[in-house]
């Protein structure tokens, strides 16, 4: 892979981390709260510090591997990637037949976490 190739996917990544916190903050009493609340989550200030946190992770990852593209960056970000599509899955699975793709979309992602880790130190 060309480093401008790697580039462009890495810059591709940082963006659904970053337009997935937006989305989180922009819907946070729509889809963000509904989501919670099918799980059980009913308490409002309890799925408001969870949507925050989880939006919050997302900026953080999302300006690291825009500013520090680094394996251990990569490892990171595929690790949360990996726990909050298994949280997702346990708070309502049929996420993964949503014909937008909320979860499916992490398959593709993850292959690209993993090809830009293999890219640095």
């Amino acid at each position: 892979m060309r480093r401008h190739d790697a580039t462009l996917l890495r810059m591709a990544v940082v963006f659904v981390w970053l337009a997935t916190a937006v989305a989180s903050l922009w819907e946070f009493d729509g889809q963000s709260m509904e989501l919670l609340a099918r799980a059980g989550v009913t308490d409002r200030r309890v799925a408001s510090i969870l949507i925050a946190a989880g939006a919050g992770a997302d900026v953080l990852v999302g300006i690291a591997m825009a500013l520090w593209p680094r394996r251990c960056v990569y490892l990171i970000a595929l690790i949360l990637m990996l726990t909050m599509t298994a949280v997702a899955t346990v708070l309502d699975p049929a996420l993964w037949l949503h014909p937008l793709g909320p979860l499916t979309k992490n398959v593709p992602i993850a292959a690209a976490l993993w090809i830009l880790m293999g890219r640095t130190a």
